[in-house]
């Protein structure tokens, strides 16, 4: 299915509308139309991986920077974009150095376990695509230090 549409703006993040016949094809071929849906697709021809999410009544597909370079400063432009129900499994396990810092701390661990699913995902997300060994150290330690209320972390504040 393929469309165009204006990049907006939500906070600080990009997003496009889905057009409601393309959700509807979305939502039968996953066989839901609540919760996060798995998608991929193009934007201007380049594959992407991304979920579908409904927030403050909308459906939006938002737009990050692996998905389109600089695309905080492409607000307003339109863009093409094909899309499809993706139903591969996308379990990303936790990079061995967050497994060992969570072990070696149980309050972070207890913090961590607690957190919400999504939360829990972004953090082992953001921090098992870290491409340096010392990019990975330094996030796990921030990570570590956000679960224990004493930081930020992939911009959220303490949990």
């Amino acid at each position: 299915m393929k469309f165009k549409a204006e990049i907006g703006i939500i906070g600080v993040n990009p997003f496009v509308f889905v057009p409601g016949k393309i959700l509807l094809k979305i939502f039968v071929q996953s066989g839901k139309s609540k919760g996060p849906i798995p998608i991929k697709g193009t934007i201007n021809n380049k594959p992407y991986q991304q979920t579908l999410v409904k927030y403050s009544g909308a459906w939006r597909l938002y737009i990050n920077t692996t998905m389109l370079s600089n695309s905080p400063k492409k607000i307003g432009e339109i863009i093409e974009i094909t899309i499809v129900f993706d139903p591969a499994e996308r379990i990303i396990k936790p990079h061995p150095k967050l497994v060992k810092s969570l072990s070696e701390n149980k309050d972070a661990k207890k913090v961590f376990y607690n957190l919400s699913p999504s939360r829990r995902n972004e953090i082992v997300r953001y921090i098992s695509f870290l491409k340096t060994e010392a990019s990975i150290d330094k996030n796990v330690a921030r990570a570590i230090k956000f679960l224990l209320g004493k930081d930020r972390f992939v911009g959220r504040d303490k949990p």
